[in-house]
């Protein structure tokens, strides 16, 4: 019996370390696999910004070729040394912006002025009438075409842009751009990149040979997708091996698995020494020992990864800061354009008062008088805008202290005047008494407050009857301010999303300034939240915060 019940023991044990070993496994593979997702789709969206970045160039090359004199004169007259001119500026211009060939077409397609119109594959006198990018571009003003070069047989981007002459259309800038220089710098990452269309169509790759084939099957892989902003046909994919992650759980596989013995070896020693009455002391000094030095060691592992997690808990509170004040500089964007509107106005006034102040100020001193207050309050107007300005774009500092809620409200609905004015939008405040204070950094609640008016505005767009309430309620010891607007509301999918990183409603957004906003009020101990959306409601937005 007992040596059923000693068999029975072991049994249980070694199924409990498999066990152990396959726990480790799992998770260490998995921990693995979500760092390497991070890093995948950080660098996705670095290549899709990239890609973003060239396209938007070559764009702009077109767009401003289609609107120079010299170009249009070559459509208008036919010269020989006009056209010749242009072809040099053509030249010029792509050696300047890293195109690969630059054209312009007449109305029948016939290529009259080209960059490469001194090389042996000239592309003037040719016609390319049977592209798209001419026939699109003709009927719509701008074509783009990926598609093989007649003349070069290489692979490109075709951008056109029509050129006018009054109403009438004379012709078609075209640019072709190549991805050699993008693709090679793909391809020098351990990282598969590659770029295909709606029918599943490879067209930039960072391997070979691989263009205009059927996407390959990338099963076994992290796959990262992302959408091409600007070219709504094209999808980016960044596969990465989980083979490294295989690996990190073997390695934790291992380490318990060494973990395991050096237990079962420390319990081995315990039963001989009881077994060995006369080795006892012995084998309890050697165990203590072991069992000592395993400890150190593990002390010294734990306090090396603490130094590096606090080290790591450093980098990130610092890239949140860099983010929520990026975030603040891309809002300050935003309202700038307004704010100049807002300081040119005062200013022409001030000039046209203070030159009438010069030819009045022998015949009629009161006037000059009077003239000269509104300049004086006027220039407050001025200094109170660019103090305003000054102090939203200033960083924070991440000290707390008493806030005037009503200065941040005015000063967030100063930054945020001109766009709302020139929308017919109106603004109503409630509740917001001078003496209320909350604890708060003043930069950053602005910086929320600007954020969600912002927001507000861009609901009421089109609205026959635009209004955003502001209002303040407080009691013991929190005060809430609501941000409300009168537009159509949440949509209830935009809503559950709200609060998540990338998740946007605005074709242009990035989706991150909610998320800031929340983060930022959560950092002064509090909570950002919205109401769920009603029917025929807009939106309604609370900060709570603590009463000073």
């Amino acid at each position: 019996m007992l040596r059923m019940n000693r068999a029975l023991t072991r049994f249980v044990l070694a199924s409990a370390a498999i066990g152990l070993l396959a726990l480790v496994f799992y998770f260490g593979q998995a921990s693995a696999v979500s760092r390497l997702g991070e890093q995948a789709a950080a660098a996705a969206e670095s290549r899709v910004q990239a890609l973003e970045s060239v396209l938007a160039t070559q764009r702009a090359v077109a767009a401003i070729l289609s609107d120079d004199g010299l170009v249009k004169d070559a459509l208008r007259h036919g010269s020989t040394s006009a056209q010749q001119g242009v072809s040099r500026k053509l030249d010029q211009l792509r050696a300047e912006t890293g195109s690969n060939v630059i054209y312009l077409l007449n109305t029948t397609g016939t290529a009259i002025a080209a960059s490469n119109w001194d090389e042996p594959l000239s592309f003037v006198g040719t016609s390319y009438s049977f592209r798209r990018y001419f026939t699109e571009a003709m009927a719509k003003g701008t074509a783009l075409e990926f598609a093989l070069g007649t003349v070069s047989k290489r692979p490109g981007l075709y951008l056109s842009h029509v050129v006018s002459d009054g109403t009438a259309v004379t012709g078609v800038v075209v640019v072709k751009m190549e991805f050699d220089v993008l693709e090679a710098s793909w391809a020098r990452s351990p990282d598969q990149t590659r770029v295909s269309d709606n029918a599943g169509m490879v067209l930039l790759s960072s391997a070979n040979n691989e263009r205009f084939k059927p996407m390959p099957r990338l099963q076994g892989k992290l796959n990262m997708t992302r959408p091409v902003p600007g070219m709504p046909d094209w999808t980016l994919t960044l596969s990465t091996s989980i083979a490294p992650a295989r690996q990190a759980g073997i390695l934790a596989a291992g380490a318990a698995l060494g973990f395991e013995i050096i237990l079962g070896a420390l319990i081995w020693r315990a039963g001989r020494a009881k077994r060995r009455a006369e080795s006892a002391i012995v084998a309890e000094r050697r165990y203590t020992a072991d069992l000592q030095r395993a400890v150190e060691d593990r002390t010294r592992d734990l306090t090396a990864e603490m130094a590096e997690r606090r080290a790591a808990e450093a980098r990130l509170a610092r890239m949140q800061a860099d983010l929520v004040q990026a975030n603040k500089l891309a809002t300050l964007g935003q309202v700038t354009a307004g704010l100049a509107h807002e300081v040119n106005q005062p200013l022409a006034t001030i000039r046209l008062l203070a030159e009438n102040a010069l030819v009045l100020q022998k015949t009629a001193p009161n006037e000059v008088t009077e003239n000269l207050g509104k300049i004086v309050r006027m220039s407050e107007r001025i200094g109170q805008i660019t103090t305003h300005l000054r102090g939203f774009a200033r960083k924070a500092t991440g000290q707390v202290g008493s806030v005037s809620v009503k200065d941040a409200i005015d000063a967030s609905v100063m930054l945020t005047a001109s766009r709302r004015r020139d929308e017919g939008a109106r603004l109503v405040i409630e509740g917001a008494s001078p003496d209320l204070m909350v604890r708060a950094e003043a930069v950053r609640l602005e910086q929320v407050l600007v954020n969600l008016i912002q927001n507000a505005q861009e609901a009421l767009a089109g609205r026959p009857d635009p209004e955003i309430r502001i209002t303040v309620a407080a009691d013991g010891t929190h005060v809430t301010i609501s941000v409300v607007d009168n537009g159509p509301g949440l949509r209830p999918d935009i809503a559950a999303q709200l609060f998540t990183p990338f998740a946007t409603s605005k074709p242009d957004g990035l989706g991150l300034g909610l998320v800031i906003a929340q983060d930022i009020i959560r950092d002064l101990g509090n909570e950002l939240t919205v109401d769920p959306p009603q029917p025929g409601e807009g939106a309604t937005f609370r900060i709570r915060l603590t009463r000073a």
